[in-house]
């Protein structure tokens, strides 16, 4: 059916006349594109949506067709029924319509001129200081464009009152380390409160999806804009997750580096040792440790640490310590015998 009237403006099929202009009241102000200087073209879009749907759904003679034949039939795309709905011309019995421009419809709502001139980013007549200087002149009495916005969302002129934000609400999304490492798509439930143009408030339940990214960190967060409760006068507090990181039985994390504790024994450190290690990701790294290692040795290997979530394709260190287990007893032989090899007094 092409545009669907009542969806646009959230109300169902039997909303009456205050329905449908406290729907538009409260969707036109938020979609206005002079309240949404940061995302003009879409708000543009929206506004001239919520326009037309207020205009057919609020005019009884184009609700009864469009609920008849729809878009199409406002369009005169579909033939009246005999005795059909007629524009008026003569000869022509087919009901056409033509939406009003979107900027006329909103100063007629909340009392402005007949002459208003509609500005030029809207796609009507003028140029956008016309546009702007005809919306101050018409509510000059409250400080011009910004005022006006700000009057009617704090009450004045008997318009919504004021809208205040919740403060954000916060929850921890706990991730293992391989989570983080590889990445991982997250499917969280959320029930909360929704209200329709009434006020009436109705529970809801939605899946919000979380694309943890490679890297993330302990602490990012993942905002979902007025996803919050629902209630009259106050604007939904936006959702936020934060990043949580489970302790891991193997790694330890610094930063972008992975740290990893290998327990060898005395003869390992001085003759040489092999580090087997199974990578987040599930490989098998095999590094072979020639050096002799003394307390406080570390091996560091390049680029096989945490990916850098801000540099894709870069990656930081795995850094392999050591936790030497010295003999808890040596016999006299060997005492001797240690002390031939490491040059130690006789």
């Amino acid at each position: 059916m092409g545009l669907d009237y009542y969806t646009i403006l959230k109300v169902g099929r039997t909303a009456s006349e205050d329905e449908l202009k406290k729907a538009y009241r409260k969707l036109a102000m938020k979609w206005h594109p002079d309240k949404n200087p940061n995302n003009k073209k879409e708000a543009e879009a929206k506004f001239k949506q919520i326009s037309e749907a207020y205009e057919v759904l609020s005019d009884a003679q184009k609700r009864e067709i469009y609920d008849q034949y729809g878009e199409e039939g406002l369009k005169g795309q579909v033939p009246p029924q005999s005795g059909g709905f007629s524009n008026g011309n003569a000869g022509n019995s087919t009901f056409r319509f033509n939406p009003r421009n979107a900027e006329d419809i909103f100063a007629e709502f909340f009392g402005g001129s007949s002459n208003f001139t509609s500005m030029g980013s809207m796609g009507g007549v003028g140029s956008r200081s016309a546009g702007r200087t005809a919306f101050d002149g018409m509510f000059g009495g409250f400080g011009g464009t910004e005022n006006v916005f700000r009057s009617f969302t704090e009450g004045a002129g008997g318009a919504p009152p004021s809208a205040r934000k919740a403060a954000a609400v916060e929850n921890k999304l706990h991730c293992s380390l391989e989570e983080l490492y590889s990445g991982s798509t997250r499917k969280m439930k959320i029930s909360r409160n929704v209200a329709d143009a009434t006020g009436k408030i109705t529970p809801v339940e939605e899946i919000l999806t979380i694309d943890v990214k490679p890297g993330w960190k302990k602490g990012t967060k993942i905002t979902f804009p007025e996803k919050g409760n629902e209630q009259p006068n106050v604007v939904p507090a936006d959702l936020v997750f934060v990043i949580e990181e489970k302790p891991h039985e193997v790694f330890q994390r610094d930063g972008s580096d992975l740290i990893v504790t290998k327990k060898i024994t005395l003869t390992e450190a001085l003759t040489g040792y092999t580090a087997t290690i199974n990578t987040l990701d599930g490989r098998i790294l095999s590094i072979l440790i020639t050096d002799i290692i003394h307390a406080g040795y570390e091996k560091v290997v390049q680029k096989e640490g945490m990916p850098i979530a801000k540099e894709q394709g870069k990656r930081g260190n795995l850094i392999i310590k050591f936790d030497i287990k010295f003999p808890s007893r040596l016999t006299p032989d060997q005492k001797t015998a240690l002390k031939k090899i490491l040059g130690g007094p006789g």
